[in-house]
């Protein structure tokens, strides 16, 4: 396993798997192309996962296929997972549940394995705590975005004891999806950017909302930020 880089702040511990190949969930990817050639994934315009998976499928000498909503012009996170071998799909009527139920199809056809939304894997919280507790942080309070709560799951894993904080981004999370951290929820839809910039390179749609909404909140101590991917390079 590769530490993550911790580097300081405005005195915020910050791990930046923005200069991680792919982000964080790149950590855990590779899982999924165990006994199989190809990966599909449905994802939101902005989403992420699409680089990483593309990365990660790169990397491996496999095949990354991403369903999303066709746009006029494509998001530049999409342009990358293209740039980097990804096949993309674009789908009309662009809903998510649409996309969804049109990537689901196209791996039960094409024996493809299908990612499930937010890589929601148990091997993820095993590997992602691994990797928080290889920093070698005491952290007294803890900071991400949430979008299926994976990262929040295994921050909560790796220290229990902190004080624990998630910013929903997407959709509504529940308690049991965050292992019980407190929630905060950003204003702002998830295709919309953040209003402030963080001092480090991170996604608009997702890092950047979480650090803008923890600058007004944080406490007292060691407090940990942790910026999963920076934003896309189209």
């Amino acid at each position: 396993m590769t530490p993550p880089i911790v580097r300081e702040h405005d005195g915020v511990s910050v791990i930046r798997d923005d200069l991680f190949p792919g982000g964080t969930k790149a950590r855990f990817m590779p899982v999924l192309f165990e006994g199989t050639e190809e990966a599909v994934y449905a994802s939101p315009a902005e989403g992420g996962a699409q680089t990483a998976l593309a990365t990660v499928a790169k990397d491996l000498g496999k095949r990354a296929t991403i369903f999303v909503a066709a746009r006029a012009k494509l998001h530049p996170r999409t342009v990358e997972a293209a740039r980097l071998g990804a096949k993309v799909v674009p789908v009309r009527p662009g809903y998510l549940s649409v996309v969804q139920a049109r990537a689901k199809d196209y791996a039960k056809s094409s024996g493809a394995q299908l990612v499930p939304f937010g890589v929601d894997l148990p091997e993820a919280i095993t590997r992602l705590a691994g990797a928080a507790l290889a920093t070698g942080l005491d952290a007294q309070e803890v900071w991400c975005a949430a979008g299926s709560g994976v990262l929040a799951r295994a921050l909560a894993q790796a220290w229990p004891r902190a004080r624990r904080h998630v910013v929903q981004v997407g959709r509504e999370l529940q308690p049991k999806d965050v292992a019980k951290a407190t929630i905060h929820v950003y204003p702002r839809p998830f295709s919309d950017v953040a209003k402030a910039v963080s001092p480090f390179p991170s996604d608009p749609h997702y890092d950047a909302k979480a650090w803008e909404t923890m600058t007004a909140r944080k406490g007292a101590g060691r407090v940990v930020f942790w910026n999963v991917a920076g934003p896309a390079r189209a």
